[in-house]
């Protein structure tokens, strides 16, 4: 397992709502990856590599006068994570229909029971992109379909997949810590036909999906759309997401540029995630 070291910024902020979540969305924008919100604000976490003593600059929110948002920060090494989570993670459902959990939490009465043990991966359903990436899946046929969740952090998307039918499913990410993470998250929830890998899309070479989820950021996924449209099966479908909602005319286009047909969107605190077809081989 890499040593990856992360630092943990503790936000006060005056009022919440709804700063919390505009923070966070301008937080994860910037590149922060996980998040957790307290009773007196939120703590976001971000690779100490990604980081640069600028990091807050483009944080609007942080000059606004309509709030007060004072912060900390220090070095947070990968074993405080699970006693951080334990703390502070709460459940979430999503439609009625899909919860996700944390192993200490009672389960609720849903119909996709999912359990994770995040630690530092992202996809715990709390932000917006997976929660909205979770919708998509809902509302769609996974029955006997071939599905890439790539970028799969905690695996909860491939794992949802495999809830609603998919037969097979590859999980990818170019971290090693989502890598672990997804891996103990397949076997806690008994679906063993998840494939999980460790890269990037480098590793699509040859292969084929009937649908293909990416919940990424803009900058990678404007790069490998490309990649994407080409492991699609006929008609086959892209979820997208990870980017804000003024970023969907470029996703769009980089889309069309590669045969794929946008269908729907779904919009939530200004992030966005798509709903595409590929309309010809």
């Amino acid at each position: 397992m890499s040593n990856t070291i992360y630092i943990g910024y503790y936000f006060k902020v005056e009022p919440i709502e709804p700063a919390v979540e505009i923070l966070i969305a301008e937080l994860g924008y910037a590149g922060f990856e996980s998040f957790v919100e307290t009773d007196g604000g939120v703590t976001a976490y971000i690779q100490k590599e990604e980081w640069d003593a600028s990091i807050l600059d483009g944080i609007h929110i942080l000059k606004s006068e309509e709030f007060e948002i004072s912060y900390t920060f220090e070095d947070i090494e990968q074993v405080n994570w699970n006693e951080e989570w334990e703390k502070n993670f709460n459940p979430i459902i999503v439609d009625d229909l899909c919860s996700v959990r944390a192993p200490f939490h009672d389960r609720p009465k849903t119909k996709y029971d999912i359990v994770i043990e995040p630690k530092m991966s992202f996809g715990t359903g709390h932000h917006e992109t997976t929660h909205m990436m979770i919708q998509h899946i809902l509302k769609n046929d996974f029955n006997d379909k071939s599905v890439l969740d790539m970028g799969c952090g905690t695996g909860v998307l491939a794992i949802l997949a495999a809830m609603k039918g998919a037969s097979e499913i590859d999980a990818i990410d170019i971290d090693n810590w989502c890598y672990v993470n997804s891996l103990e998250n397949v076997e806690r929830n008994n679906v063993s036909h998840i494939n999980v890998l460790e890269g990037d899309a480098s590793l699509l070479e040859g292969r084929k999906y009937d649908i293909i989820i990416a919940n990424i950021n803009r900058n990678i996924l404007l790069n490998d759309i490309s990649t994407y449209a080409s492991c699609l099966t006929p008609r086959g479908l892209l979820f997208l997401s990870g980017f804000y909602d003024n970023d969907i005319p470029l996703i769009i286009e980089e889309s069309n540029k590669n045969n794929l047909e946008f269908e729907t969107k779904l919009e939530r605190n200004s992030w966005a995630a798509l709903h595409l077809k590929l309309i010809k081989e």
